[in-house]
């Protein structure tokens, strides 16, 4: 699904540059989510699907993947390379007053699975497997690697 998600977006945003006549250049997209089990968690639509959220995610282990698309505009648009990366995020219990507090705050509004790990939810992971850049959403290291390897 993130994978679809970047690739749409890259596509849309080079077809764009392309009919503005863009000749050359790279564009990056990507898309992340929150998977907890089979259950994934995108964005949520409010405060209350926010709380139900992290109250969902309290005291257990999820994964986020990113999938990100690179494309390059010349000569045409075309795909050059694209890959999800998974990082597993153990979050400790968390009491509803905290729940209630972090969401009182706005920023799980408009994040996937309802935190920022580099926000005041940095406080809710106990320890992460994987690229903590990812988990903020975009694996900038993977990123830099697979564009040197371009």
């Amino acid at each position: 699904m993130v994978l679809r998600l970047a690739r749409a977006k890259a596509e849309e945003v080079a077809g764009r540059l392309a009919a503005r006549g863009a000749k050359e250049g790279w564009v990056l997209a990507a898309d992340t989510t929150v998977a907890l089990g089979a259950k994934v968690l995108e964005k949520p639509r409010d405060a209350a699907h926010a709380r139900a959220m992290l109250k969902s995610l309290s005291g257990r282990v999820h994964t986020v993947h990113t999938g990100v698309c690179l494309v390059e505009l010349a000569p045409l648009p075309r795909e050059a390379a694209a890959f999800v990366e998974a990082t597993k995020v153990f979050f400790r219990r968390l009491s509803a007053a905290e729940i209630q507090d972090y969401v009182a705050t706005g920023e799980p509004l408009d994040k996937a699975g309802a935190y920022g790990i580099q926000g005041a939810a940095g406080a809710f992971v106990r320890r992460i497997e994987g690229d903590y850049c990812n988990v903020v959403g975009l694996p900038l290291a993977r990123v830099v690697e697979t564009l040197a390897g371009l």
